[in-house]
């Protein structure tokens, strides 16, 4: 108890700890291809420069194609470089919209959204994606996450307590088959791990997933892991056979031991921990926690389903105090695992309660702790010699009890690894979002596409407009002015000068949104000396800036 005592003091020392000084934020330097440019053929990749290191907020970065589809993979980051690789779209010619939020040097998120286009622009350009996911995977994905758990432990309790721990009389056939239970429940959690990566990164249902967004997953680095973790577990069910017969030798022991961690590691390169900082820490912590985890409740759910029923209590004398040993050095590696990763992910004490991460850390812990209670009942029964006294029906009750809530826990589990992490959570909910405005106006003239970004009260508000030929060549501009009027109230429309910039059918400025509601936002532009239109559209503007 003194140990936990230990490091739930370091937890809240550590989490209380000041933040390192802060720099300036990021800023867009430019893209490959440049915002608003036509390009002839569909891109494979978009390359995004800021103007210092950049982390992408995880499923804030994403591509539209011309039909309003998620097109975008995994991306990726080199320091001030974000690369977002991107597939063909069923429909390639047209306008794509690249939105994307990252948190900055200093922990400030910067969002935005760029728009181009293949051939021409799209008459109607989609909409800016809203980062949502599909009902149907956002159920499927903790449950995938919660098999996978739970396979680890069906098959981790077993498998020690055959190794180490087995009475000699008691048959092992029933154990034998547990294993092999939950390495067959691991499996099917990672072959849909495989599969529902495909639709969350689409954005489409659970079962609208095509060949080539499945082909992507497969070969990316999620997929690749996923495969080996495959792997491991075909050639850990051949060295498990000899179990059944008796023991392990070992060689196979070895083997078996380092295949396990092997397997293990998979599981944080899918998850939050990869893209932590301190990444190898939190890998390496993830593993001592997944690993105490299965040790432990695997070891509860092995008791007592096989060992407390039909077990002479002279023999249950011999193997629970060994257990109980076992059990309190997993609570401890499982405790100490977790502690490092909450430091980490969560990042200050506040985002315990403000975040949905960290509520549900918290509801972890104080199951965690109703566990530990029950757990220190069972374990001072065994200290007793009570199970040898009185039976093992109290033992079993309490056992049962420990099952129960573990079993809480890792459902728990499953839905806090598919939660922005509090680290990122909480700078996010204060921050600009990415539901910026981006449409193509046309008219005899000119076609006109333009963003404004963030499209809330106030005057931080930023247009680019470009114009081009009907046929989607750059065209040159002379004068431009953008004028904003509000629908439904008796205010004079404001009109306000964009500033020309190179290439010369591009133009920037700054527009004002007093009060929230629908706006008429009109673009006129001058082309040479007598050619002059006009095209406008309506925006809402939110009374929320955060749009909640």
């Amino acid at each position: 108890m003194r140990v936990l005592l230990v490091l739930l003091v370091a937890l809240g020392a550590l989490l209380a700890a000041p933040a390192g000084p802060a720099s300036a934020h990021a800023a867009l330097l430019g893209s490959t291809p440049a915002p608003g440019s036509v390009i002839g053929t569909s891109p494979t990749e978009i390359v995004v420069t800021f103007s210092e290191a950049v982390t992408p907020v995880t499923g804030r970065v994403q591509v539209l194609g011309p039909d309003g589809k998620r097109i975008s993979g995994t991306p990726g980051v080199a320091g001030a470089v974000l690369r977002i690789p991107v597939r063909r779209a069923g429909q390639p010619l047209g306008t794509y919209l690249v939105s994307y939020r990252v948190i900055s040097a200093d922990s400030h998120p910067v969002g935005g959204a760029i728009t181009f286009s293949v051939g021409a622009p799209s008459a109607t350009p989609a909409a800016p994606a809203d980062g949502t996911t599909h009902r149907s995977v956002a159920v499927a994905t903790p449950v995938t996450r919660f098999l996978g758990y739970a396979g680890l432990a069906l098959t981790a309790g077993p498998v020690l307590f055959l190794a180490f721990l087995w009475p000699r009389r008691r048959s092992r056939a029933g154990a034998v088959r547990l294993a092999y239970t939950g390495l067959g429940l691991i499996l099917v959690a990672t072959l849909a791990s495989l599969w529902t990566q495909a639709p969350a990164s689409s954005g489409s249902a659970l079962w609208d997933v095509s060949g080539a967004e499945l082909g992507q997953v497969l070969t990316s680095s999620f997929g690749l892991t996923l495969i080996a973790r495959t792997a491991v577990l075909a050639i850990v069910a051949g060295l498990l056979r000899p179990l059944a017969r008796g023991g392990l030798s070992r060689p196979r022991g070895v083997a078996l031991t380092v295949l396990a961690l092997g397997g293990l590691v998979t599981w944080p390169l899918t998850g939050h921990a990869a893209a932590a900082p301190l990444s190898p820490a939190i890998i390496a912590s993830d593993v001592v926690h997944l690993s105490a985890m299965a040790v432990w409740i695997g070891g509860l759910l092995t008791l007592s389903v096989f060992l407390l029923r039909r077990t002479d209590p002279r023999v249950l004398g011999v193997v629970l105090p060994a257990w109980s040993r076992w059990a309190a050095l997993a609570v401890v590696w499982l405790v100490a695992g977790g502690v490092v990763q909450a430091v980490v992910q969560v990042g200050s004490v506040p985002a315990l309660w403000r975040t949905d991460y960290g509520r549900l850390l918290l509801a972890k812990v104080a199951v965690l702790a109703a566990v530990l209670g029950t757990a220190f009942f069972a374990r001072r029964m065994v200290n007793r010699r009570q199970v040898v006294t009185a039976g093992p029906g109290r033992m079993r009750r309490a056992v049962g009890t420990e099952v129960l809530a573990t079993a809480v826990i890792l459902g728990l589990s499953a839905v806090l690894v598919q939660v922005n992490p509090g680290r990122s959570a909480a700078v996010d909910q204060g921050a600009v979002r990415d539901e910026g405005v981006s449409q193509t106006l046309t008219c005899p003239l000119y076609t006109l596409q333009f963003n404004i970004f963030p499209t809330q009260i106030g005057d931080n508000n930023t247009i680019h407009a470009f114009v081009y030929t009907p046929a989607g060549a750059p065209l040159p501009a002379d004068e431009w002015t953008v004028t904003s009027r509000l629908l439904g109230r008796d205010l004079e429309p404001v009109t306000e000068p964009l500033l020309p910039l190179q290439p010369r059918n591009h133009a920037a400025g700054a527009i004002t949104f007093p009060f929230p509601g629908r706006y008429e936002v009109k673009f006129t532009v001058r082309i040479g000396e007598l050619d002059q239109a006009a095209v406008k559209t309506v925006i809402s503007v939110p009374a929320d800036p955060a749009r909640s």
